[in-house]
């Protein structure tokens, strides 16, 4: 069964665990450019010991998911928001609900992309077929 796309899933650690951001970049086989971003935008808050970045297992599973949500296709303001979520201490079918309504609007975009791909590949067919036809036309005038 495929894992949640946005849930608390980091390996067991102790809360006194830490990375850096070297270390994160090649478990998640990103540039640490990108983990910077990540920072900027607020997803990732990492402490700092003198002008090294310190992150913590809370960040390791906030970047985690940040990536989940990516997969799915999420905005990061929508992959923010959601993670942002869980760590509250709110009521977790409000969480759920979000999570719901976030997912189903994302599918629709995603079905109408599709259709849009579809409608699309039906004309490149028919262009295909008609030139297919032209060039037969074509080779039998110059065989008659």
């Amino acid at each position: 069964m495929p894992e949640p796309a946005v849930a608390h899933a980091s390996p067991p650690s102790t809360a006194a665990q830490t990375f850096t951001i070297s270390e994160l970049a090649r478990e998640f086989d990103l540039t640490t450019r990108a983990i910077r971003f990540y920072e900027d935008c607020g997803l990732l808050s990492p402490q700092r010991r003198g002008r090294n970045r310190v992150y913590t297992a809370r960040d390791r599973t906030r970047l985690k998911l940040t990536l989940r949500g990516k997969r799915l296709g999420l905005t990061l303001a929508e992959v923010k928001e959601l993670v942002d979520m869980y760590e509250s201490p709110r009521d977790t079918q409000a969480q759920l609900k979000k999570f719901l309504v976030v997912l189903a609007a994302h599918r629709q975009q995603l079905e109408q992309q599709l259709a849009d791909l579809h409608a699309n590949l039906d004309e490149v067919r028919a262009h295909e077929k008609e030139a297919r036809r032209l060039l037969g036309a074509g080779d039998r005038k110059k065989s008659a």
